[in-house]
């Protein structure tokens, strides 16, 4: 797949509805930053997140545990979405092909040749230079209304 191209609007939104359990490499604490706002969306639309940040290990980030690494996680993960620099993504692509995720995700600006292929050639889906926040509500997905923000 090419991912300088649009995406496929069935594409994304079969990620987005088969994915249960995301972590979230490069999540962030504050309030000000776009990883928090991304994870605090994406919590609150019902997806169990996992905050991957080795300086915030142990903490919480909105009540969720930090996770050192993706290889931390004690559970099976579905999706990783990538808040890091490009250059580290090839490494955390490694990372979820070990631990059996499903799906690569790289944030807006996140992108990576070598990380596509070797994900791909794993048997990953993979998604670079998108937010899955703003895909959610693209038309092509229907909100869960009603819940409590």
């Amino acid at each position: 797949m090419n991912h300088q191209e649009e995406y496929p609007a069935e594409y994304l939104a079969d990620i987005l509805s088969d994915v249960k359990t995301i972590a979230m490499v490069g999540a962030s604490p504050d309030p000000t930053k776009f990883s928090y706002g991304v994870l605090r969306v994406l919590h609150e639309q019902g997806y169990n997140m996992k905050p991957v940040n080795p300086m915030e290990t142990g903490n919480k980030i909105r009540g969720l545990r930090v996770f050192c690494s993706l290889a931390e996680i004690d559970e099976p993960v579905d999706m990783v979405e990538v808040f890091r620099a490009s250059k580290a993504l090839p490494g955390i692509a490694q990372e979820a092909i070990d631990i059996g995720a499903r799906v690569l995700w790289g944030q807006i600006g996140v992108y990576d040749e070598e990380a596509a292929r070797l994900a791909e050639d794993a048997g990953m889906r993979v998604v670079m230079n998108r937010c899955p926040k703003i895909e959610l509500f693209r038309p092509f997905w229907k909100p869960k209304l009603g819940l409590g923000i």
